[in-house]
Formats: C-alpha cells, sequence, structure tokens
C-alpha cells in the first residue's frame, strides 16, 4: 500500500508539472490572439505570417538595413498604440522570466545608448521602439509559433501540440560594458562573460590545453543566423574531467542562459541536458583571457550549443546564441507530430 500510495504521488507530481508546462502553451496562444485582435488589418498584415512560411526561419540579429530587402519583417513596436505595446510584452513574459524579461528590455534600450554614441555617423536606425514581433500560424491551433526580434536580439518560439521549443534564442550587448560614471555601469550579460572567464581562469594547464581551441577568437559566432546548426566537434574540456567548483561553474553558466525563461520552461530544458548526460558537455575556450581583449566560447552538449563572442568594439560587443541540435523552429516535435498524427 505505502509503494502503491509513492507511485500515485509520483504520477500526481508528473501529472502537475505537465499541466504547468501546458498552462505556458495556453498564456501563450491567449497573449498572442489578444495581442492580434488589437491590430488593425494593416498592422495584422504585418505581423501575422503562415507557419510554413520562408519568413518563419528567416531570422537575424543585425540591423534591419543589412538583411534582405534592407528591412525587417513583423508590426514594429513603433508602430503599435500603448495597449498593443504592453500586449506585446504580455507575451513576452508568457515565457521569460523576470530576469529575462530585464535583459530583453536593457538590450532594447542600448539602442538609445547607440543612438547616442554614434551621433552623425550613424548608419543604422537605432530605436529601442525598432523591434518587431511575428506571429506565425493560429495561436492555439495546430502549430503555430512567434518571434520578437530587432538588433542583438531573437527569440523564437514553436508550438506543437502543447509543446514548446525555444530555440534558435540569441542575445546581444553593444556596449557590453555601458559606463555612466562611478558605480553606474549598465552591464546587461555580465554573468555570461564573467562567469565564463572564472571558470577558464580556474584551469590548470593540462585542463588549459584540452579546453583551448584556438589562441584568437573567431571574428564571431559560428553559427551566425543559420537556420539549422551541426555539434561543432568534439572540442574543449568535458564536465567530466572538471573540479566540483568547476562544475558548479560550468553549471552556473549554462543555467544563466536557461533561467531567461520561465521556471518550468528553463526546468525542462534542463532535464534534457541532464538526460544527454552532463559528463557529455565540452566547453571550448579561444583568445584573451582579459576584459576588453577579444574572446570566445562555446559550451556543447548532444543537444544543445550555446556560443559567445566578444571581438568588435574594442571587445565591448557581445554575441551570445543558443541552439538546438533537434528543436531549433520545433523541428523534433513537428517530426514527431506528423508521425504520430498521420
Amino acid at each position: 500500500m505505502k509503494f502503491a500510495r509513492i507511485l500515485a504521488v509520483i504520477a500526481s507530481l508528473s501529472f502537475i508539472a505537465q499541466t504547468h508546462a501546458a498552462s505556458v502553451v495556453k498564456e501563450m496562444a491567449n497573449a498572442a490572439n489578444a495581442l492580434l485582435g488589437s491590430l488593425d488589418s494593416k498592422q495584422k498584415a504585418k505581423a501575422a505570417f503562415d507557419f510554413n512560411g520562408k519568413e518563419r526561419r528567416y531570422w537575424h540579429f543585425i540591423p534591419a538595413e543589412m538583411l534582405e530587402g534592407g528591412s525587417r519583417k513583423g508590426l514594429m513596436i513603433q508602430e503599435m498604440n500603448t495597449k498593443q505595446h504592453a500586449l506585446t510584452h504580455k507575451l513576452l513574459l508568457t515565457v521569460l522570466s523576470e530576469g529575462g524579461h530585464g535583459k530583453v528590455k536593457n538590450i532594447m534600450f542600448l539602442e538609445e545608448i547607440l543612438f547616442v554614441l554614434e551621433g552623425k555617423k550613424r548608419r543604422f536606425v537605432r530605436s529601442s521602439d525598432a523591434y518587431h514581433i511575428l506571429i506565425f500560424g493560429q495561436p492555439g491551433k495546430g502549430a503555430w509559433g512567434w518571434r520578437f526580434e530587432g538588433h542583438h536580439l531573437s527569440l523564437n518560439y514553436t508550438i506543437v501540440a502543447d509543446k514548446l521549443r525555444s530555440v534558435p534564442s540569441f542575445w546581444g550587448s553593444n556596449p557590453a560594458v555601458c559606463d555612466f560614471g562611478p558605480g553606474r555601469a549598465l552591464v546587461v550579460l555580465k554573468v555570461e562573460e564573467e562567469t565564463a572567464r572564472k571558470l577558464r581562469l580556474s584551469l590548470n594547464d593540462a585542463q588549459a590545453n584540452q579546453a583551448i581551441i584556438a589562441d584568437k577568437a573567431p571574428r564571431d559566432i559560428l553559427t551566425a543566423a543559420l537556420p539549422k546548426v551541426e555539434a561543432l566537434g568534439k572540442t574543449g574540456i568535458a564536465f567530466s574531467q572538471l573540479e566540483q567548483d568547476q562544475k558548479v561553474l560550468l553549471t552556473t553558466l549554462i543555467k544563466e542562459y536557461i533561467n531567461r525563461h520561465r521556471a518550468v520552461v528553463a526546468k525542462e530544458d534542463w532535464a534534457k541536458i541532464e538526460k544527454g548526460g552532463l559528463d557529455n558537455v565540452r566547453f571550448s575556450w579561444a583568445g584573451s583571457v582579459k576584459q576588453f581583449e577579444p574572446h570566445y566560447y562555446r559550451v556543447q552538449g548532444p543537444s544543445f550549443l550555446l556560443e559567445y563572442a566578444n571581438t568588435q568594439n574594442g571587445a565591448n560587443h557581445i554575441h551570445a546564441t543558443w541552439r538546438g541540435f533537434d528543436g531549433d523552429f520545433g523541428g523534433d516535435v513537428l517530426r514527431e507530430h506528423i508521425r504520430t498524427s498521420h
């Protein structure tokens, strides 16, 4: 009887976890439909796309003027009224954690800083309102998805049969360190930079020989904005070859990326990493260990790749991405859905 009760409790907890995950998807669909319902016909024509259209996989983090056709698809915040702006952030908050949403707002705010810093030499539109929402398919019905995107930010979500995939995900920062004077610095991706550097500096010579893949950092992240990525090779030092305090640092680094999303979403991401085996996760480094000198790192496991590069503008300009080898744009859940439904 006691064993049966334990099994019942486990089953109940599993059901609760599934319900919580499904509730995120339901909230997301309701928020997306509320936003769509607030738009006039011209706005909706800019925001709504076919799920199977080419736009869903054409994503990027560079300025709009550098994209195909010289502009970014989607409905821009600048084209919204106050209510629609709020509904857009409400949609973001269905999936982002408070910390993740804070980083999004700070990345957007940095565009206003660039507007001032670049002055008359400015080549691109710099505005915290130059961010776009794109909704693919009909939220809550069948396969659907959405993207929030602008310079240095591209958050892609795909939902199939109540299963959520949150890749590809790109977060950048320029300046990486925005100094407003003594005690008033804004460092949007501080943990992502400092934790990785601390881990690299903690390695002994033998460990460093395994972790370092190049003396010079590559110019940028290697996967760029490709619609699909493959593993970058079995390089770097494995989790199993780290000391306990170093394992804590690597775990902290990975969780800083996944905890940009709400706890229930981050928990599923972490469970997938654990299922693939933490000992199969590898950390690679290239370039300098000093701040404001070009450096690059990546963390790769069986199911995911995160890349980080800080090489531009005096190594004060970060590009960081999270990719899924089978989950980008919901590829895995789409294949499973087709297999079981047809």
